[in-house]
């Protein structure tokens, strides 16, 4: 047998589940006086791409930020970036007449939807507004379109907690988030991002995407704080006319 065989021999076809961890557990999460029930991980897939299985650190600033703010959410749309398991839409349930959650990998879709089931059996009678889940792959304008189609008044917010981890998608990050911007531009929509920073090379960036594609970024006073040894804080980001 030739060394070529052997070496053929030797290599191991995986199948793609082998590296996805769908061990969900029932985990509650306080926020202020609103307690949310989600399945969710407790450690992460092999595959960077399913990091919408985690709770990251960004969504507890996020959402410990919109408890305290919750005047702002009171019957509004809103559009959710990188909705991962959905624990920040979960909560804007709460308060809002309509929530969007929004992720582009297919695993991570499944347990967003589940999680939406999980809110719809619950006796909590503060979830009341319909959740929804969409598949959105940033800077794709069918899917998009589609969404926008289905939700042709647009949403008053778009909100995005600790999604910036590739510098690759960053620029498609915001043509997403200028187009929802300018959709609504004559109702004043505007960009809540909970950002988490990890690399100063990402902190220019976010700040430099924005500025590029013609948005105003500033950051929200008195939300920069240390969370999970991690610095995070609260942009908020329009259009500028």
């Amino acid at each position: 047998m030739s060394r070529e065989e052997n070496e053929e021999d030797d290599i191991v076809c995986l199948d793609e589940s082998f590296f996805i961890n769908d061990d969900y557990q029932i985990t509650d999460f306080t926020f202020g006086s609103h307690v949310l029930q989600l399945y969710c991980l407790q450690s992460s897939s092999t595959d960077f791409d399913l990091t919408g299985q985690l709770v990251w650190p960004g969504a507890v600033l996020m959402n410990d930020y919109l408890t305290q703010n919750a005047n702002m959410l009171q019957g509004c749309s809103v559009i959710e970036l990188g909705s991962g398991v959905g624990i920040t839409g979960v909560l804007c349930s709460r308060f809002c007449r309509g929530v969007v959650m929004t992720d582009h990998n297919d695993e991570v879709l499944k347990i967003l939807k589940k999680n939406i089931k999980l809110q719809e059996s619950s006796d909590d009678s503060m979830c009341c507004t319909e959740l929804k889940a969409e598949k959105l792959e940033w800077g794709s304008s069918d899917q998009l379109n589609c969404i926008l189609q289905e939700h042709p008044e647009g949403f008053d917010l778009v909100l995005g907690a600790d999604i910036c981890f590739q510098q690759a998608n960053v620029p498609l990050l915001f043509d997403t988030v200028e187009r929802l911007l300018r959709d609504r531009d004559q109702k004043k929509c505007k960009f809540i991002l909970a950002y988490v920073s990890r690399a100063k090379v990402m902190d220019a960036m976010v700040i430099n995407e924005a500025i590029r594609h013609g948005l105003q970024i500033n950051e929200v006073s008195g939300t920069r704080r240390i969370i999970k040894n991690l610095e995070g804080v609260i942009f908020e980001i329009t259009t500028n006319h």
